[in-house]
């Protein structure tokens, strides 16, 4: 399940927001941490360059709903070179070429980019060997 290694991911091409991306993974790792609420978070951290930009980019996923569902949520930077919408386009396309899934992005009323995962792309990211021990240890850590 985990033979994949984030650092196999070199000049992939995804297509997101009707634009064509070149993804490079230079890293990464995943950990789990209480959060404010008591509840454990599982925080995904990948650097990547991504068309040319390098960058740090963060998911934190929690439980949310009656339902118990894994939410990611990661939210595009301000002082990003390009803006947030540009850093958001960049992490929906890194996002989409280690799941295969593109993620939701929602613009909030005070200005945020937040770019939304669900239980698939935990999936996708879970076959990576630097972050399926984690993942599998918060999924069964926060009842699955």
């Amino acid at each position: 399940m985990d033979s994949m290694r984030l650092t196999d991911v070199r000049g992939a091409e995804v297509f997101v927001g009707g634009r064509r991306h070149v993804v490079s993974v230079l890293g990464g790792g995943a950990q789990t941490e209480g959060g404010r609420s008591g509840r454990t978070l599982l925080r995904i951290k990948i650097t990547a360059e991504v068309d040319g930009v390098r960058g740090d980019y963060t998911m934190t996923y929690g439980r949310r709903g009656a339902g118990n569902a894994a939410v990611g949520y990661a939210y595009a930077r301000a002082d990003a070179p390009e803006g947030r919408e540009t850093y958001a386009e960049r992490l929906s396309a890194l996002i989409k070429v280690l799941t295969g899934e593109e993620p939701r992005i929602r613009r909030r009323s005070d200005g945020k980019i937040e770019i939304i995962c669900g239980e698939k792309h935990l999936e996708g990211f879970a076959r990576f060997a630097e972050l399926a021990e984690a993942i599998e240890r918060w999924l069964e850590e926060t009842g699955r």
